[in-house]
């Protein structure tokens, strides 16, 4: 998508020697709804005729992009909570997820009135890397015994092998922007 590709050149920082994208000026702290409404517009195109029933991200950063797609499919979107709060009742469904931003793994959980086994999910999420939390979306869904129809990423790092092991699984992956390289060269796009 040629328009967050510009934006990402525009506006996207390189920090910690080109490993980490900055994005948080217009995707993920601050948020340009007039570009996710785009996004939300091409995810719908993408996947629009796969009889989405639900879409699935995680806490925080997908919350946003997530909703403004959900206009657009007119189905319900669920994101799975960090930490467990006093205002879920019942069970859940759990995964770890490693977080390379945040340095650590963290249990993600849904409560399983949420998903069931006639939904068919899409997953939604700003950044593809190391595919931890796509991996712990999917055995969310799995666990729920629902239909994963695929995965719709904002910005994926197709240099990191999150992307390419989970197409090899057979997940159907579309990504917004693809990142081939990023360093003191600046970005690269595929």
């Amino acid at each position: 998508m040629k328009l967050l590709e510009e934006r990402i050149r525009k506006d996207g920082r390189l920090r910690e020697k080109g490993t980490i994208l900055k994005v948080d000026s217009f995707l993920n702290h601050q948020m340009d709804l007039v570009l996710f409404n785009e996004m939300g517009k091409e995810f719908f195109r993408l996947f629009g005729d796969e009889g989405v029933t639900k879409l699935l991200t995680v806490e925080a950063s997908g919350i946003g992009i997530a909703c403004v797609a959900g206009q657009y499919f007119n189905v319900p979107v669920v994101f799975a909570k960090k930490s467990k709060t006093k205002n879920i009742d019942g069970s859940v469904y759990t995964a770890p997820v490693e977080s390379f931003t945040h340095g650590g793994v963290y249990e993600v959980m849904v409560a399983k009135e949420f998903l069931r086994p006639e939904d068919r999910v899409l997953l939604i999420d700003d950044f593809l890397a190391n595919g931890a939390a796509l991996e712990g979306l999917i055995s969310i869904v799995d666990q729920a015994g629902a239909t994963l129809v695929g995965a719709g990423i904002c910005i994926e790092k197709a240099f990191q092998p999150g992307g390419d092991r989970l197409r090899a699984q057979g997940v159907r992956i579309e990504s917004l922007a693809r990142i081939k390289s990023m360093g003191e060269d600046g970005i690269e796009f595929c």
